[in-house]
């Protein structure tokens, strides 16, 4: 009956998952000592295109997971490790950022590119005058009327910009654009200011720095500002690309590894090599038990659960005998592989 098949692959399943527990290996690892952690993220990097660094891409990674996850709970939340890639240089100086790297830079090329002990208003809303919602249609047939329209735009602009120096802020980040002349007078009143920074982008700032984020700006007040020690802006030789990186946040759990390689080939293989390291030590910081590779394991668990099937009888035993045979395939098959990879031959 197919009840009782499945009873018996449950049953199987359940020997064959007892008796990884019991050859696992547990280790303890902490804050101070990562060796555990690293060693065995280098075993996932080790088959990879990346392996030449798999050194340094393993503490890298494990030093990410442990910067946002929370070992009391054995929680950690991926989505708070950015990780961000630009073409140039190579794999070696692929880098661990405790902050944020936004690839933006600043909106002005005469803005300052460092700022320290910054205050950040973080704005979701346009840095321009509002539009009316309803139709409308303005008509100037003079100069005055064109002067006096320039005026209130201008002054609108100038009121904008002296609330943000109001409220204490020394950088203005922003999800929308804003115009040349408001650009222009951002640099005259000294605020530094990134636009058209993405969602998620601004999500991650407001979470590194403790800020809020601000949809309106009649809403902007100083205890919704974000603090970050450093805010750089890095650029890459000759080229024009710059990024923008946000370091020292009041709240360092969000952070970014930043990849350098010589195409952009390289730079997505390594995305996913460092990606499948962080998921490692994600599961080695929730469960610290490690069993040997090779198909070792699995020749185990069939081992076991052969020697199990013996104990029951009618269906049970079957249906356990018949997943044993399972896994004594692909053991067989890892031994044909293990003899002809021995005699050099080349099986595809």
């Amino acid at each position: 009956h197919p009840i009782r098949i499945a009873e018996g692959y449950e049953m199987a399943s359940k020997i064959a998952f007892d008796h990884l527990e019991h050859i696992s290996t547990r280790f303890e690892f902490t804050a101070a000592n990562i060796e555990p952690l690293v060693q065995t993220c280098m075993t996932t990097l080790s088959s990879k295109i990346v392996n030449r660094c798999k050194r340094m891409l393993a503490e890298i990674a494990v030093r990410a997971v442990l910067a946002v996850a929370d070992l009391e709970r054995k929680d950690v939340n991926l989505d708070l490790i950015k990780v961000e890639g630009k073409v140039g240089g190579k794999l070696e100086d692929t880098e661990l950022i405790y902050g944020i790297a936004v690839d933006k830079d600043m909106s002005h090329p005469q803005m300052p590119k460092r700022i320290e002990d910054a205050n950040i208003a973080i704005l979701t809303c346009p840095f321009e005058p509002p539009k009316p919602k309803t139709k409308h249609k303005v008509d100037i047939d003079t100069v005055e009327k064109f002067q006096t329209m320039r005026g209130q735009e201008q002054k609108y602009f100038d009121e904008m910009v002296q609330k943000c120096k109001d409220v204490g802020a020394t950088l203005v980040i922003c999800q929308w654009g804003f115009d040349d002349e408001a650009n222009h007078l951002l640099m005259q009143r000294n605020l530094p200011a990134v636009r058209w920074v993405g969602g998620v982008e601004l999500e991650l700032i407001a979470i590194a720095t403790g800020g809020r984020i601000v949809p309106r700006f009649q809403e902007l007040t100083p205890d919704k500002l974000g603090q970050a020690g450093l805010v750089r802006e890095k650029s890459f030789g000759t080229t024009k690309d710059r990024m923008l990186c946000i370091e020292r946040c009041a709240n360092a759990r969000a952070v970014t590894i930043f990849i350098r390689g010589g195409n952009k080939m390289m730079i997505e293989e390594a995305k996913r090599s460092i990606h499948d390291a962080l998921c490692v030590a994600r599961n080695l910081i929730r469960n610290n038990s490690i069993v040997y590779g090779g198909g070792s394991a699995e020749i185990s668990c069939s081992v076991a659960v052969e020697a199990a099937a013996d104990r029951y009888a009618g269906a049970e035993q079957v249906t356990a005998e018949f997943q044993q045979l399972s896994c004594n395939k692909m053991q067989y098959r890892f031994i044909v592989f293990f003899v002809l990879a021995v005699c050099n031959q080349v099986v595809c």
